[in-house]
């Protein structure tokens, strides 16, 4: 469909809605329901130490491995067999964490999961453009939020499911979800090959966008997107330690704080794409990220205890430069392979310096003693954006800058 023509969001794309709103809604299942579970899982298996952080670790590599992987399982087979293929490996991945014997296979099946999880992240944002390139805005703000609540409902509902009938039941209850979301794309390739058939042409394979390093549009929004994703990683890692020490907080109390850290998040989620769309200056967006996350790192350091929920909230607020990557991947680029392709570059890049942030922060805890020093370097994390906030003030399309 061109870009240009609005059509209403129903007409013709029910299919692919459903299977957007379905995919965001596995996106983070593989991730948030095993954490709350340890515990129990460590009843039948012994896991190490090294084991958990072996778990902890894999998300942010296994997602940036698919960053750079993603794009050319869309060239072969095509976006939606891309999709198709992300839900299968999650579905997978699921079931052999719930039957696994031994720690090996549950760190395998992890991997599985873990896999289809970055597939389905990468090739996401080049399906909203395919199907929906007149709502790309408001699409990506819908399935930010349920990628929000893909992380709120299995967390929530992992260890009292565990509890009433154990912790396999309570990881291979969420395959569930991943095989009701390959309906909708099932239908939609059926469909999909009958036009083709009936019109005699090949299935569309987005075309590859090459040496994206040289696109400054194409690096600014990698930075703001590894921006988001170390201090999104190094909150859920170290946030409620920081506030244990720093503000006194009970366990009880930081765990709620960093729940609150994820809630905040819902309404930027919402707000962001919208905006990113309609403002003729998108660094403005970008610097109300980063002031965010800036005052609320160093309200914790400087006046911890009396303002906390504040501080909470703006490193919270902060979250708002995740949903606007991932628009500026749609509106900086004019074509769907070069929004695969960017999609990959900028998520492959991020996720893997995002696994690098939780560990750098508790390295300098560890040689500082105190919380000073990784306050500081989150500080400096989320000023390197600012850069990208410049650069980004001019509308540009990374396919323009490659062909120069």
């Amino acid at each position: 469909m061109p870009d240009g023509l609005h059509l209403p969001i129903w007409a013709g794309r029910t299919a692919a809605l459903l299977g957007i709103v379905l995919v965001a809604f596995t996106l983070r299942q593989a991730v948030a329901a095993i954490s709350p579970i340890l515990d129990a899982i460590r009843t039948d298996i012994p896991i190490s130490n090294i084991g958990v952080g072996l778990l902890g670790t894999l998300p942010p590599i296994l997602f940036a491995t698919s960053g750079f992987v993603a794009p050319r399982i869309a060239r072969g087979t095509g976006l939606d067999g891309g999709i198709v293929l992300a839900l299968v490996l999650m579905t997978a991945g699921h079931l052999v964490r719930s039957f696994a014997p031994g720690v090996v296979v549950l760190l395998v099946g992890s991997v599985v999961a873990f896999a289809g999880t970055g597939i389905g992240n990468v090739l996401l944002p080049s399906i909203v453009r395919r199907y929906f390139p007149d709502r790309i805005a408001l699409l990506t703000a819908v399935y930010s939020c349920i990628v929000g609540v893909s992380t709120a409902v299995p967390a929530a509902l992992a260890a009292p499911l565990a509890e009433q009938v154990g912790w396999r039941f309570s990881l291979g209850i969420w395959s569930v979800t991943s095989v009701v979301a390959l309906v909708p794309w099932l239908l939609v390739i059926a469909r999909e090959r009958r036009r083709r058939l009936a019109d005699a042409v090949e299935p569309p394979r987005p075309a590859r966008a090459t040496r994206l390093w040289r696109s400054r549009a194409a690096l600014s929004i990698t930075a703001v997107f590894s921006t988001s994703t170390i201090c999104t990683y190094a909150v859920f890692a170290w946030l409620p330690e920081i506030l244990g020490d720093v503000a006194g907080s009970t366990p009880t109390e930081a765990g709620v704080l960093l729940a609150v850290t994820g809630l905040i998040s819902v309404p930027g989620a919402l707000v962001a794409p919208l905006l990113a769309e309609r403002l003729r200056n998108v660094g403005g967006l970008i610097a109300v990220g980063i002031a965010s996350f800036v005052l609320g790192y160093l309200g914790l350091l400087l006046a911890p205890e009396p303002l906390t929920l504040l501080w909470v909230l703006l490193i919270g607020s902060g979250s708002i430069l995740f949903p606007a990557s991932l628009v500026l991947i749609n509106s900086r680029t004019r074509t769907p392979g070069g929004t695969v392709s960017l999609s990959g570059f900028a998520q492959g890049v991020a996720y893997a310096l995002g696994a690098l942030g939780p560990l750098l922060v508790g390295l300098l805890h560890d040689v500082t003693g105190g919380w000073t020093s990784p306050l500081l370097f989150l500080v400096a994390v989320a000023l390197v954006a600012t850069v990208p906030a410049i650069t980004l003030a001019r509308p540009a399309f990374v396919e323009d800058e490659l062909d120069r």
